[in-house]
């Protein structure tokens, strides 16, 4: 085992000139229930970091956390279970829309796809401060690098990267960002960052949490345009250090 995250496997190279023998590091994907005042609300493969944050922001893309006040406890066990208990009253069953996400994390509950989104956060996000953010996601992805298999999400204010997370998959590491966000460790005032595509769940999260700008290295769904236009939040696509493809509201883009 290399550390808690990931493991070196012994692979073998083959190529034109022959065979040769190499390392090579494999991030950890695995499996963990999410309970709610001890009953269990769902499961996902998860990288096994940050995981705290995750199933607390696993709650809140499934519509059973609301507020930072909610969250009283998270206790993360070693046997693949993360319990956390909130102030909140219905553990039943949500009525879901399965989406083109994968795992767990791709269900929008009927109620919050359809309900009133609040308006986002007041935030600017000067143009030049696009390059030091998506800069420092990638050089803050330890796993990036050596695995190439995953997902980083990062999240930006007042001129710094708040925070950070990776995963195997692109919603957990949006979720890990909804968690430490519900978790104070940041305000929510700022700009999220994604390595993954923005599709419908990946959007309302944000917009849910009132994150004014949301950003990914790639591309939206037509369904993450239009929850962004209805919920008034700034969405951008194709970002890169010097260039970013704004879908709307982009006069939270500042120019310098």
């Amino acid at each position: 085992m290399a550390d808690s995250t990931s493991l070196i496997y012994n692979t073998t190279i083959v190529t034109p000139k022959g065979k040769t023998s190499e390392q090579e590091r494999v991030a950890m994907e695995t499996p963990y229930l999410i309970m709610l005042n001890e009953v269990e609300i769902g499961a996902s493969m998860v990288l096994p970091a940050g995981l705290e944050e995750f199933g607390v922001g696993f709650l809140f893309g499934q519509g059973y956390i609301e507020r930072p006040e909610e969250v009283k406890e998270v206790l993360v066990c070693p046997e693949g279970r993360i319990s956390v208990y909130a102030d909140v009253e219905n553990t039943e069953p949500k009525d879901v829309i399965i989406t083109s996400g994968c795992g767990g994390t791709g269900k929008i509950p009927r109620e919050m796809l359809e309900g009133v989104i609040a308006e986002p956060l007041a935030y600017e996000l000067p143009f030049n401060e696009l390059k030091p953010f998506i800069t420092q996601v990638y050089q803050f992805s330890p796993l990036g690098p050596l695995t190439h298999c995953v997902h980083g999400c990062g999240f930006w204010s007042d001129g710094e990267l708040k925070l950070f997370y990776e995963d195997v998959g692109r919603h957990n590491a949006v979720d890990k960002v909804m968690g430490a966000l519900l978790l104070g460790k940041a305000d929510p005032g700022g700009a999220i960052y994604t390595t993954g595509r923005l599709t419908s769940d990946m959007v309302l999260k944000c917009a849910r949490m009132r994150i004014p700008v949301v950003l990914s290295r790639t591309a939206p769904s037509s369904l993450g345009v239009a929850i962004a236009a209805r919920a008034g939040l700034t969405l951008g696509g194709y970002g890169r250090q010097d260039r970013l493809n704004v879908f709307t509201h982009p006069e939270r883009i500042l120019l310098n």
